[in-house]
C-alpha cells in the first residue's frame, strides 16, 4: 500500500506531499491543475523512463520519493529481491523509494535510502502498484499480454515451460551447428583447430594472470623494496638503537623493579612479548629481502607472459577463467564434428526427449488455462453487465502443438472476444470503438485479475462475486498492490458512471485504488477525496493537493456538478450522492 508520496520540483510542484490511506482515493480538480503529474511521477518510482524536462524550471533537480507498506506474499517477494540485489530492509519494515532526475541527465535512485538502479524499482514495481489509464492497456494489450493477464488469474507458474523449452531448444541449435554446410563446417573446424591450438600452446593456469601482476609490481620496484624492507629491518632488530635492543635495554630495568615491586611482572611478561614479536618481524623482514632479485631479464620473462594473456582474454574472454573454458568449449566443438554421425544421433534422442518433457509442461499448463479462460470470462461478463452493459464476454484459446509455434510460454495464443450489444457479432477487445466501453470492459478485467487469483466455480447457491470475494480473502491478499486508474473513466456518464464508481469501490475493499477522475459519480464513493489546484503565487504557477472532508468534499463534488458557479441545488445534490454512496 502506499502511505505516502513526495514531489519536489517536479513539473509545476515546487514541494508537496500527500498520504494515502486505505480503501479508495480519489483525486479531482480542474481540468489542467495537474492531477495526472502524480500518476507520472509514481511511475518513475516504479522505473519508467525519466526525462529531464521534468525538472521545474530553475531547478537543478527534481525529487520524488514514496513510502510503501507490504503484507503477506508481496512483502516476502519484495524481502527476496531486495536481497538479491544486496539491499537492507527498513527498520519498520516500510519500503522507501526515492529517485532524483539531475538537469545534467544523470539521475540516481535510492531504496531504503541505498544507492539502486532503475532495474531495481522494475523488479519491485509489479508487487508494489500497477498504472492503469485509459487505452494504455489496450496499446500494449499484444499476444503474450493477454496470456500474461490470464495465467495472472490462473495463478499459473510457467517456470517448468520455460525451463524445458529453453533445453529443447539448446539441443536443437547444438544439431543444427553440427548440420551446417559443407563449406561452413570446413571454415569453422579451420577456425576451431587454430584457436585450440592457440590456447592449449599458452598453457593457461587459472589465476596466472593475478600473480604475476603481483610479481611483477615486485620485480620493477625491487630496488626500492629491498630497501625498505632492510631499513625497517634495521630499525626493528640490528641497527644502533634499534627497537629490539631498546625493548631489551627496559625488560633488565623492569626486571630489576620486579625484585622490589611484584606488580611489574606483568609489565615484564608483556615486554618479552613485545620483544619476541619485533624479533620475529625482523626476522622475516631480513628473509623477504634475500630472497628479492633485480633481475631485468625475469621482469621482462614477465611483462611478456602477462602481454600473451591479456591478448588471448581480448580474444576469447574478458577473463582468464574464459579463456580456459572457450578453449574447452572449442575442444568439444572439434570432438562433435569429428565424431558428427554418432553424436547427431545421440542428439536426436535428447531432443525428442526434451520435446515430449516440454509438450508434458505445455500440455498441463494448457490445460489450467482452458478452466481458468472459462471462469474469467463468466466473471467478467457478470463484471461488465454490472457496469450499465449487456455484453457477451469470451476468451478464445487456441493451441498449436507444431514446432514453430513452440514459445518459453507454451503453445497456447489467446484472444479476448466481446459483443458489446445484444445481436452484434463478437469483436476482440482491442477493437472495440468506444472509449468508455472500452474503460469499463479493462476496469471489468482488472476487477477479476487483480482482485484475486482464480476462483473455485461456484456452487448453485454462490455467486461469481461472491466465490471472487471469497478467494481473495483465503489467499489474503489484502492490501498487497496499489491499483490507480488515471481517467480510465473517460467517456462515460450517468449511469454507467455510478455503476463504474460502485465497482471501483468494490475493488477498493481488497486492494488500495488511487483514481484520477472527473465525475462527480464516481467522486462520491471515495474513502478519501484528495483536490489538487493551480495556483499562481509570487509570480509562478504551483500545483498543490490537499485532502478534503465534510463541507469541503460537499463544495468539491457540487463544483464537479455545476462548475464553476456553485448553486444551492448542486450543494444539495452533492450532499444527498455522498452520503447514498458513503
Amino acid at each position: 500500500m502506499l502511505t505516502e508520496l513526495r514531489l519536489e520540483n517536479y513539473a509545476v510542484i515546487d514541494n508537496l506531499v500527500v498520504e494515502f490511506g486505505p480503501g479508495l482515493n480519489l483525486l479531482t480538480g480542474e481540468t489542467g491543475a495537474g492531477k495526472s503529474i502524480l500518476i507520472d511521477a509514481l511511475a518513475l518510482l516504479l522505473g519508467e523512463k525519466a526525462s529531464t524536462e521534468v525538472i521545474r524550471s530553475g531547478a537543478e533537480r527534481a525529487v520524488i520519493a514514496a513510502v510503501f507498506e507490504a503484507e503477506g506474499k508481496a512483502e516476502k517477494a519484495l524481502e527476496k529481491i531486495l536481497d538479491a540485489n544486496g539491499l537492507d530492509e527498513s527498520d519498520d519494515g516500510s519500503l522507501i523509494l526515492r529517485r532524483e532526475i539531475a538537469s545534467g541527465g544523470k539521475g540516481r535512485v535510492f531504496v531504503n535510502n541505498q544507492p539502486a538502479t532503475v532495474s531495481v524499482l522494475k523488479l519491485l514495481a509489479p508487487h508494489l502498484a500497477i498504472i492503469h489509464a485509459q487505452n494504455e492497456s489496450i496499446l500494449s494489450f499484444d499476444g503474450p499480454a493477454r496470456l500474461e493477464l490470464l495465467d495472472a488469474f490462473a495463478g499459473s507458474e510457467i517456470e517448468s515451460v520455460s525451463a524445458a523449452y529453453a533445453a529443447w531448444k539448446e539441443i536443437r541449435t547444438r544439431i543444427e551447428e553440427l548440420e551446417r554446410g559443407e563449406q561452413d563446417k570446413l571454415r569453422l573446424v579451420d577456425l576451431w583447430t587454430f584457436q585450440k591450438r592457440e590456447i592449449e600452446e599458452a598453457r593457461l593456469q587459472s589465476g596466472e594472470d593475478e600473480r604475476l601482476e603481483a610479481e611483477k609490481r615486485v620485480l620493477a620496484n625491487a630496488e626500492k623494496i629491498y630497501s625498505a624492507a632492510m631499513n625497517a629491518f634495521d630499525l626493528l632488530y640490528e641497527g644502533n638503537g634499534s627497537t629490539a635492543t631498546s625493548l631489551r635495554g627496559a625488560q633488565k630495568q623492569v626486571e630489576e623493579l620486579a625484585r622490589y615491586e611484584p606488580k611489574f611482572q606483568d609489565a615484564l611478561a608483556a615486554l618479552e612479548s613485545a620483544r619476541i614479536s619485533v624479533e620475529d618481524v625482523g626476522a622475516t623482514l631480513r628473509d623477504y629481502a634475500g630472497g628479492i632479485q633485480a633481475s631485468p631479464e625475469h621482469l621482462a620473462q614477465v611483462e611478456d607472459r602477462l602481454a600473451l594473456l591479456d591478448r588471448l582474454k581480448r580474444k576469447y574472454g574478458p577473463t582468464l577463467d574464459e579463456v580456459i573454458q572457450f578453449g574447452a568449449d572449442v575442444s568439444r566443438k572439434l570432438a562433435e564434428v569429428e565424431n558428427k554421425d554418432e553424436i547427431l544421433r545421440q542428439l536426436q534422442g535428447e531432443l525428442a526427449e526434451a520435446a515430449n518433457e516440454y509438450l508434458k509442461a505445455a500440455r498441463t499448463l494448457s490445460k489450467k488455462r482452458a478452466d481458468a479462460a472459462r471462469k474469467l470470462e463468466k466473471l467478467v461478463e457478470a463484471e461488465i453487465n454490472d457496469l450499465a452493459m449487456k455484453s457477451t464476454f469470451r476468451i478464445q484459446k487456441t493451441t498449436s502443438e507444431e514446432e514453430r509455434e513452440w514459445t518459453a510460454s507454451g503453445i497456447d495464443q489467446v484472444v479476448y472476444m466481446i459483443s458489446t450489444n445484444p445481436g452484434e457479432p463478437m469483436r476482440q477487445l482491442e477493437h472495440i470503438a468506444s472509449g468508455g466501453e472500452l474503460s469499463r470492459v479493462m476496469l471489468a478485467l482488472k476487477a477479476c485479475v487483480e482482485g484475486g487469483k482464480e476462483v473455485k466455480t461456484p456452487t448453485p447457491s454462490t455467486s461469481l462475486r461472491a466465490a471472487l470475494s471469497l478467494q481473495k480473502t483465503r489467499q489474503g491478499w489484502g492490501t498487497q498492490k496499489t491499483l490507480v486508474f488515471d481517467e480510465i473513466d473517460t467517456g462515460i456518464g450517468g449511469r454507467a458512471a455510478e455503476a463504474v464508481g460502485k465497482k471501483l469501490k468494490s475493488l477498493a475493499r481488497s486492494n488500495q485504488v488511487l483514481c484520477v477522475t472527473h465525475l462527480p459519480q464516481i467522486a462520491t464513493f471515495g474513502d478519501q477525496h484528495f483536490v489538487i489546484e493551480k495556483k499562481e503565487h509570487g509570480g509562478r504557477t504551483r500545483t498543490s493537493i490537499r485532502p478534503v472532508t465534510g463541507e469541503e468534499r460537499t463544495e468539491e463534488v457540487a463544483r464537479m456538478l455545476s462548475g464553476a458557479k456553485l448553486t444551492e441545488t448542486s450543494r444539495k445534490h452533492a450532499e444527498q450522492m455522498i452520503k447514498a454512496n458513503a
